[in-house]
């Protein structure tokens, strides 16, 4: 499929000089950049948050009926907070 990319004028004097020097073409080397590109782009996973769960038995009694805030409280009792 033919498309048309516009490039720098510098980048597109250095890759027909690499060309050159490769002895291929420019349009080899844009479909081996882009290919590289993709192959990039799939070998990275997107984030995963670790399972962190654990087993327990429940809240401290003083905290198991407590709200939200009183729990805050006890977190944070003693730290300046």
């Amino acid at each position: 499929m033919k498309t048309t990319v516009e490039i720098p004028d510098s980048l597109l004097e250095q890759t027909k000089r690499l060309a050159l020097r490769e002895h291929t073409t420019v349009r080899a080397l844009v479909e081996k950049g882009l290919r590289q590109i993709v192959a990039d782009h799939k070998r990275i996973k997107p984030f995963r948050l670790r399972k962190a769960s654990f087993r327990g038995k429940g809240l401290q009694p003083q905290v198991a009926s407590a709200g939200w805030q009183q729990i805050l409280d006890t977190v944070y009792e003693g730290r300046g907070a």
